[in-house]
């Protein structure tokens, strides 16, 4: 595996659990997108980028900086792997947007993203996550659907290791 490391924004401590979880697994650091700098994203060439979805399919306050050093940095050849935490019953209609966020602010930044998930399974109304009938990345909704988080991580993460 190349140099990666996990970033998350989490205001609740959801996001950086789940993002805890994928960096063990993964064999990698963790870190909050608080400490996120340009020298980080030179030093990896993997991005495991992870965010709560807040408000009307916003992403976590913290990531706006983060985006801003992300958009500076050049991401061409990186690889990049989005997840994120959402409430599918109460924000059905902007469920996992922050994700969507984040991969429009560096879609045309020339990175490879991988670990796109199939929608089946999931209960939503609608998300700006979703690209081309699935979902940009892994969608998790740990307050209504905690039993199924820890199986969907490790589906995903066996899906997305081999291309990191």
């Amino acid at each position: 595996m190349n140099s990666t490391i996990v970033i998350y924004g989490s205001s609740t401590g959801t996001c950086e659990a789940i993002a805890e979880k994928i960096a063990s697994k993964l064999g990698c650091e963790a870190v909050n997108v608080q400490d996120l700098t340009a020298d980080m994203v030179n030093a990896n060439q993997n991005l495991i980028l992870g965010t709560s979805t807040w408000g009307a399919g916003e992403l976590q306050d913290d990531w706006y900086d983060g985006l801003k050093t992300l958009q500076a940095a050049n991401l061409s050849g990186k690889t990049i792997a989005l997840f994120g935490c959402g409430d599918c019953e109460s924000y059905s209609d902007t469920f996992v947007g922050g994700i969507g966020e984040l991969y429009n602010g560096i879609k045309g930044s020339g990175a490879h993203f991988i670990g796109s998930v199939e929608t089946d399974g999931y209960t939503y109304d609608d998300s700006e996550a979703i690209v081309d009938g699935k979902f940009i990345g892994l969608p998790l909704d740990d307050v209504n659907e905690d039993d199924k988080t820890d199986g969907r991580i490790d589906a995903w993460v066996a899906q997305i290791s081999p291309s990191l």
